[in-house]
Parts: C-alpha cells; structure tokens; sequence
C-alpha cells in the first residue's frame, strides 16, 4: 500500500506558526483556518479506523473540540498535521470503544443456499458504510492509492483487526508516519509498533484480492469501463437474469446490507434475481465510491409514481467481470419491503452526486 505523507512547505509550516499563534489567543476564525486544509484528510482517515461515515462525522467534531481545547498543550514538537492525526487516532479509538465491530454480511455469517430468500434486516448489527469520494474530493483522477486505501475489501480487513493493530497500519502503512512517530501518536514503543505491523500485515494481507480495484481499473480501457457498466445496467433494467449472469465471475459475492442474506455464485444470484430482486423495476446512475465503480440504483415508488433512491451498489471487477456487488440498501426501499434498520436513506445519495429520487425515466 503505498503511502499519502506529506511534507508541508516553509511558507506553509510559516503561515500555520502565525494562525496557531492567532489561534491561541482565541480567534476562532484562525483556529478554523489552521485545521482547514486537514479536514478532509481526518475525515477518511477517521473513516478507516471506524469504516462508518457518520461515526466518522462524529469523530472529526470530537478531534476538532479536542485540538481547540488543548493549543496551550500543543508545543510544536511535531507538525501540525501530526498534533491532529494523533487526536484523530484516540478519537476514533474511544469511538470504536463504544461501537460494535462494523463488517459486511460475508465476514458476518456464511453465503445462502440457492433459492433461499433473503431474512430480515438486522438493525443490531453494525455493518460497514460506503464512502463518498466526492466528499473527500477524489475523482477518477486522483492519485490512485488514496482511493486504494478506501476501497471497501481493505476498510472492512481492517475491522477484523484490533483497535490499536489498526490504527497501528493506517499511521505507518496508507500516512507513511514513521514507526517513531506512530509510537508517540499511540503511546507505546517502537518495538510494540514494529509487532503490531507485522500481526496486522499478515492479517489483512489474507483477507485482500489478490489485485486491488485501482489497479484492476486502471489496466482497463475508459472504453471497456464504459462498455462493462453499460451493460450490466442495461441487463438490470431490462430484468434480463441470463445477460447478467454473463457478465459475473463464477463465485461472484452478492451482498444487500443491512439484510445478513448474501449470495455466492451466478446460479445463487440468478436465482435470488428471478425470486426478488427483479421484483422491482429498477433505474441507475453512474458514481463513485470507496474508489470503486458504483451504481445508484432507483425504484418505481408504486404510490408517488417516483423513482426513489433505493440502493447504493458498489462494484468489485476482476478481469472485465463483476467479481463482487455490495447493495447497500436503502430504508425508503426497505420500508416498502416491510422491514427496516437501513444504513442510509435518500438524503444520503447527494453525498455521491446522485438525486435523491428520478421524476422520470431518463437517466
């Protein structure tokens, strides 16, 4: 995994000297200008530690209350950058103190038999969140391993690990903090560091694809992106189960959190297709998230006569098939599935760039 260190520049580390002076003194506005550019580096970075967004919203308000209350302790030591990756760390710990382990249903109980219908959402169970990349500002553009670091297989590896095993990795493995400074950050030692990395290496390294999503996409063709999503939308909208099935790999993943049911290979998801999920008619637009390929996916609201925010549809490709589709459904769709417990809603879909609902059926 490579690294997103950064060295700030003299005039830089010059310009946050003076705001952190101004900010001592109380000008809130200085304060809210030295954290700025940090801000949405601490959001993911909050996200992978807790690999929920909303948890992560709280944990960056806590590490900002926190980092304003303690300036007089900030002696300047380290940088900036480093101050406030450290409060962010112990946030997010005493967050995922009082949280469940967040994961998706195939690390959560094992595949459904064929033919078997989904069960009802699971409102304990804490399951993992997509992320905007729009949010954080990552487009396709971006440099490739900040959205590698997001992408869904790594966040949810990096819950099956110990708290501190975790924070431990994302310091030294995605910040490129040294093992010195991720010791200082986490109060230990750097031989406790150095154990920790190597536990939580051969951990993840386990549970990763063997290639990550970047580089999959990236040995693909613009047109053969474009081509592969055009028609797996096309095959969902017209309800064709045989032209999808086409287009997954034999032991494809079908997940739909918040249910617990998931299916593994193209005759399970063919079958769930033509029992349940072409139940529905459905509508797509094209977005991004976790730095993956994704799908909003809409439904026809038979009572409105709306196209409502129904799922939000993360892909995984492997070769030019569908390897993994994670349906992170919606409680507007739910509802009308008599059950409840959804992760996000239609107010979220704007977070991806996408409409909370479609008035018609172009798209």
């Amino acid at each position: 995994m490579a690294t997103l260190a950064g060295v700030p520049s003299a005039r830089v580390v010059a310009d946050e000297k003076t705001l952190l002076e101004r900010a001592r003194r109380g000008d809130e506005r200085a304060f809210g200008a030295l954290v700025a550019p940090y801000r949405p580096e601490l959001h993911a970075h909050c996200y992978r530690m807790l690999a929920s967004f909303h948890d992560a919203e709280d944990a960056l308000q806590d590490t900002l209350l926190r980092a304003w209350r303690g300036l007089e302790g900030f002696e300047g030591r380290s940088s900036v950058r480093a101050w406030l990756y450290k409060i962010a760390t112990n946030a997010s710990l005493s967050l995922a103190q009082r949280r469940s382990r967040r994961e998706l249903p195939a690390s959560y109980c094992p595949p459904a038999r064929v033919g078997e219908r989904p069960g009802a959402a699971l409102a304990e169970a804490a399951w993992l969140e997509p992320y905007p990349g729009q949010w954080l500002g990552l487009g396709p553009e971006a440099r490739y391993e900040q959205q590698e670091s997001l992408e869904l297989a790594f966040v949810a590896a990096l819950q099956q690990l110990p708290p501190l095993q975790r924070a431990a990795l994302i310091l030294r493995e995605v910040l490129g903090f040294s093992a010195r400074e991720v010791a200082e950050q986490l109060g230990t030692s750097v031989p406790a560091v150095t154990s920790a990395l190597q536990r939580a290496r051969a951990a993840t390294e386990r549970r990763l694809p063997h290639q990550s999503q970047g580089t999959t996409l990236r040995s693909l063709s613009d047109e053969r992106i474009r081509q592969l999503v055009e028609a797996y939308v096309a095959a969902l909208e017209r309800a064709d189960t045989a032209a999808l099935v086409t287009m997954l790999s034999e032991d494809v993943a079908w997940a739909m959190p918040p249910l617990p049911t998931w299916y593994r290979g193209r005759d399970a998801v063919a079958e769930f297709l033509s029992q349940v999920g072409f139940n529905e008619r459905w509508r797509h637009l094209q977005t991004r998230a976790n730095g993956q390929l994704a799908l909003g996916c809409y439904t026809l609201d038979p009572v409105t006569g709306r196209w409502v925010a129904s799922a939000l549809d993360l892909l995984r490709i492997e070769g030019d098939k569908v390897a993994e589709s994670d349906y992170f459904l919606t409680r507007e769709l739910l509802r009308r599935w008599g059950s409840d417990g959804a992760l996000v809603g239609a107010e979220f879909f704007p977070l991806f760039g996408l409409p909370a609902e479609l008035r018609d059926e172009a798209h």
